[in-house]
């Protein structure tokens, strides 16, 4: 017999059609899930919440639905919410000691769209103090740790949701990308994700000031992730941002031929750091099997390189990073209780003047202006996802002592220097599983598509997938 926890790791997209099938029940799903979390979670530190009364209920009305023909896309699918959206009866914590412990009355929006999709919330996963690290390290929550090994990090800021699914506590998790945060932990723990165009899932109710930040997931498969996006993506009343409504379905392009694509590739990152070997072997294996598979591969570096990239970024961040923290002061909450990476950011943004916020935003479209000339000559631009890869639990805060926002910059942004422009630009941006260190450690090659075009990501990330197969790889723990 195989063990509980196979069903964990089984692809998303077979699982829901075993349900369906009532090969396997939603509640036997669940409670595998939910014996993988009492496990590992301990060692492991995904979960900040597990919702197991709420989940054995939601999985027997999935299976009184199953039992009377009446299954939804998702029914009876287990899946974690990162802890910056909202699920109705638990707090919002957003990783931090300042935020609220009292019961949220209402879901966010994309996790609406899950329920009704059919999914069982099963919790909340760990993330660093309101998103602003890559890695998961926090006073509150403690550190998150990488399946992989668990002396280092498993990225972030979707770091609960990554060591998740790389764990198989859950078979996919949900998360967010405000500046990489769902490429980066995919890259460092072997698994797949794609940072959706900016508008293509709703941000409601909360909404997104800058436009920065986009929902997403990640998973094993190409498919699953396609699958998820499926049932969230589309515009609500009140989104700030949208992007053109779909020709058909996402799980329609995986499989589908992606034709000949030109594509770029580059090692040169945005902020002027050096690229580990590791990871710049990762994204030469792509060229590798992208050749291969027809395409028109060559080296290029796009006009992205500028010294002050991280400070555009940055002087951005820190507007977005204030209003949120003033939004939280309005409330009643104590600043005085942000950890201090958190409290100097937030220090900073009281300095930054309305012509400092629009400078930055007026030199980031400059930056995307430059960046479209790659992209009227090719389809898709190919990178590292990370720099760096997986760095040691503590690496981060090496510095924090002496300098608080260390964290930040410098040494977020020599981890990850290739995934924020992305966020700037609002372009959809997707991490394959293709690399691995000589310790045993993943990393991640990003490939970037055009404005609105997850379409040629899916068809290509499958065809790459196809060649290369990454989902039955399981870290031993």
């Amino acid at each position: 017999m195989a063990p509980a926890h196979d069903l964990t790791f089984t692809p998303a997209a077979e699982l829901v059609r075993r349900m369906a099938s009532r090969e396997i029940s939603p509640v036997e799903l669940v409670d595998a899930c939910l014996a993988r979390i009492e496990a590992l979670n301990p060692q492991v530190n995904a979960f900040i919440l597990v919702l197991a009364d709420e989940a054995r209920a939601a999985a027997r009305d999935s299976e009184a639905r199953i039992a009377r023909n009446e299954a939804r896309p998702l029914e009876g699918l287990p899946i974690p919410i990162k802890d910056i959206a909202l699920v109705a009866g638990t707090p919002a914590t957003l990783g931090s000691r300042m935020s609220p412990d009292f019961p949220i009355p209402f879901d966010s929006e994309s996790v609406a769209r899950l329920r009704r999709a059919g999914a069982v919330i099963i919790g909340k996963t760990h993330m660093p103090e309101l998103g602003s690290t890559v890695a998961s390290v926090s006073e509150r929550f403690g550190a998150t740790r990488n399946p992989w090994n668990l002396e280092h990090s498993p990225g972030g800021s979707s770091s609960g949701a990554a060591a998740a699914v790389a764990s198989g506590m859950v078979p996919v998790a949900h998360g967010a990308d405000g500046g990489g945060s769902l490429r980066i932990p995919a890259s460092w723990t072997g698994l797949f994700t794609i940072k959706p165009t900016r508008g293509r899932v709703s941000e409601e109710p909360l909404g997104d000031v800058t436009g920065l930040l986009i929902q997403g997931f990640i998973t094993r498969t190409v498919m699953d992730n396609a699958l998820l996006l499926d049932q969230v993506q589309g515009y609500a009343r009140g989104d700030r941002y949208w992007c053109s409504p779909l020709e058909r379905p996402f799980t329609e392009e995986v499989g589908a031929d992606p034709g000949k694509l030109r594509i770029g590739w580059t090692l040169k990152p945005p902020y002027p750091t050096p690229v580990d070997p590791a990871c710049a072997a990762a994204v030469e294996r792509a060229v590798a099997i992208l050749t291969d598979l027809g395409h028109d591969v060559e080296a290029h570096d796009p006009d992205w390189a500028d010294e002050e990239a991280a400070e555009i970024f940055l002087n951005i961040w820190r507007a977005q990073f204030g209003y949120a923290v003033d939004a939280l002061a309005r409330f009643g909450l104590d600043p005085s209780l942000l950890e201090p990476h958190s409290h100097a950011l937030w220090e900073q943004s009281k300095q930054i003047t309305a012509s400092d916020y629009l400078s930055a935003v007026g030199r980031s479209h400059d930056m995307l202006k430059r960046l479209d000339e790659s992209f009227q000559k090719y389809d898709v631009i190919l990178s590292p996802t990370t720099a760096l890869p997986p760095p040691t639990v503590g690496w981060l805060f090496e510095d924090a002592a002496t300098d608080p926002l260390s964290p930040l910059i410098p040494r977020s942004a020599m981890a990850a220097p290739f995934t924020a422009l992305f966020n700037i630009t609002g372009q959809p941006a997707a991490s394959w599983p293709l690399g691995w260190t000589v310790d045993g450690l993943p990393v991640g090659v990003q490939a970037a598509g055009q404005m609105g075009d997850e379409a040629t990501l899916f068809r290509l990330s499958a065809q790459v997938e196809q060649a290369a197969p990454w989902a039955d790889r399981r870290p031993v723990l």
